[in-house]
């Protein structure tokens, strides 16, 4: 069974209770929300994250 996972290395620029503020280029400018309801995030050289989500949600929001 394919899972429809994946993992997006992104820079993180604000949070909130209910989503997240991403880039994957370290750019504010083009940055987008994710909802935390739909993600999982490993901080690894903060600001930069591993980010796990749906592949849709990636796509979605153009991270891939």
């Amino acid at each position: 069974m394919k899972s429809d996972l994946i993992d997006v290395t992104v820079h993180i620029h604000h949070q909130t209770e209910k989503a997240i503020l991403v880039s994957d280029d370290g750019e504010r400018d083009g940055a987008v929300w994710l909802p935390l309801s739909q993600v999982e995030i490993e901080m690894t050289k903060p600001p930069i994250a591993e980010v796990t989500m749906p592949e849709w949600l990636a796509k979605n929001k153009g991270l891939i």
